[in-house]
């Protein structure tokens, strides 16, 4: 990857696609990340799903909110181009955040979790409440939620699928098998091939595993005490997730009390991406109420 020396008023103009990539040392490890939209605002630090790297945040979903906010997407660590090895429990990758997050030199941010990053997003938020302004979850549940200890089960037939039809897996796992779910899983996967230089590292299988076994540890969890979440949180699903069940958002919206819920009709659990221009006008809001 290359690191830019783009000056920071400039920075902020610079679509997703084209984006520097950085990196910032914590306790002598490398963690990569890119930071787009404008300063002087409370960042907004993206946590991305299982196996993902820079390259898989959706570009119209960062620039949408890039517009009105300085957004900060991160690889965790083992993944992509960052260094280390991949944690195997969600509670490692909540400590790296906030280290990261510090490292960054901010007191103050909001956090956006989508699916494992919405695992991560919760802790950080228990963890360090005075730290998180408002949180975003998206595609994602509690720890102890339904049916996420079972993801593996769920993917891989699909995985196998994807392979035989010459598909990329998502096209199964984050869409309905619907017509508009289908053409919104093709809208997604060509976004993410927007970037055609400096693209972040895929992630070896010993990191993908490794992110397996801290979800499905996550799922076996026993859950956590979400009534100590007080501050303002969007939910945002589709109606049929079938990896992290769509009932977990409700039952997430349940039981933190200053909370919202979007669930978006024939959507699944990549709704946000196929819904991305609703979803981001409602995140806008949500952050500046």
């Amino acid at each position: 990857m290359t690191i830019s020396n783009i000056k920071p008023d400039l920075e902020s103009q610079v679509p997703f696609v084209k984006a520097a990539n950085k990196q910032i040392y914590v306790n002598g490890t490398a963690f990569a990340y890119r930071d787009v939209g404008p300063r002087g605002t409370v960042p907004l630090i993206l946590l991305n799903h299982w196996g993902a790297v820079l390259d898989n945040f959706d570009p119209r979903i960062i620039d949408g909110l890039a517009k009105a906010r300085r957004v900060i997407t991160t690889d965790y660590r083992g993944i992509g181009a960052s260094g280390g090895t991949a944690p195997a429990t969600v509670g490692e990758m909540a400590n790296d955040a906030i280290s990261v997050i510090r490292a960054l030199g901010f007191e103050e941010v909001d956090l956006l979790g989508f699916s494992l990053g919405g695992f991560v997003a919760q802790d950080i938020a228990l963890k360090s409440p005075r730290l998180v302004r408002k949180l975003i979850l998206t595609g994602t549940g509690p720890s102890g939620g339904e049916g996420i200890e079972r993801v593996w089960s769920v993917s891989w037939p699909l995985m196998i699928k994807g392979f035989l039809t010459l598909k990329d897996p998502k096209s199964y796992l984050f869409f309905t098998s619907t017509s508009n779910g289908q053409q919104a899983a093709k809208d997604f996967l060509k976004r993410l091939k927007e970037r055609k230089r400096d693209r972040d590292k895929g992630p070896t299988p010993s990191a993908f595993f490794q992110q397996l076994k801290a979800i499905i540890a996550w799922g076996k969890q026993a859950p956590q005490n979400l009534s100590h979440i007080r501050i303002p949180t969007l939910i945002v699903n589709g109606d049929n997730d079938i990896m992290v069940p769509t009932r977990n958002s409700t039952d997430l919206a349940n039981r933190i009390q200053n909370s919202q819920l979007i669930i978006y009709q024939d959507a699944g659990h990549g709704g946000i991406f196929q819904h991305h221009a609703d979803f981001v006008a409602k995140a806008l809001l949500f952050l500046d109420a």
